[in-house]
């Protein structure tokens, strides 16, 4: 969340927070630009700060091939603004004044269709002695089939898919059980704690990156 006005950026990421989201504040171009990594998945970005602008931030990414999706949050309203924030690489456009719930929906939309990873589904995936299997929803480990119910199955696939990059609570609970499912962030770390127990020597690829959620850690096992 890109934005100098502090109260804008307090209501969206309280809302934001309360849906599952782990939200970073900056409040300048420069201090976003310092900030942003690969392990964010979006930026909600600003248009008139001092200094950077909105439009410039959002060209400095593109020029560095950084791909994350962009939501344009802004008082400037004009056709010739919004087509210069998807020119420079926008994703999506919303003028102030906003609606929170508005907000919320096009991050949710936005996030789902980029559906977090970059390339194509693998039908299949390994790594050493695991071997997941997409289309058959077969996990093996050594050459022996590992039982896991539907939900552990659909978590270790989207991981193995989104990996090396992290998922949080909210993307992996959007992703398996949908948005209109309510269901706790703890589900996922009970899943988690099923899934680790049931590959074995592997359980230790899954890593809880502490603050923002879980990714698989391809070094774990050596």
């Amino acid at each position: 969340m890109v934005d100098a006005e502090k109260d804008i950026c307090e209501i969206l990421q309280f809302n934001l927070e309360k849906e599952g989201f782990i939200v970073d504040v900056a409040n300048s171009g420069e201090e976003a630009e310092e900030k942003v990594t690969d392990v964010h998945q979006l930026v909600i970005l600003d248009v008139m700060m001092e200094g950077i602008s909105g439009f410039k931030l959002a060209e400095k990414l593109r020029k560095k091939e950084n791909y994350i999706p962009i939501i344009f949050l802004t008082a400037k309203n004009t056709e010739n603004d919004v087509l210069t924030g998807f020119s420079l690489g926008g994703d999506d456009y919303i003028v102030k004044p906003f609606s929170v719930k508005e907000v919320l929906a096009r991050v949710k939309a936005l996030l789902k269709r980029a559906k977090l990873v970059s390339t194509p589904a693998e039908t299949k995936w390994s790594y050493k002695g695991l071997e997941i299997d997409i289309p058959t929803n077969r996990v093996t480990v050594d050459g022996e089939e590992v039982s896991l119910t539907k939900k552990e199955f659909e978590i270790l696939s989207l991981m193995s898919q989104a990996s090396p990059n992290v998922l949080t609570r909210a993307e992996i609970l959007g992703s398996v059980w949908g948005e209109n499912e309510y269901v706790l962030d703890r589900t996922v770390d009970v899943h988690i704690t099923r899934l680790r127990k049931k590959l074995g020597e592997y359980a230790s690829i899954i890593v809880n990156r502490s603050g923002f959620g879980y990714y698989l850690n391809l070094d774990a096992k050596e």
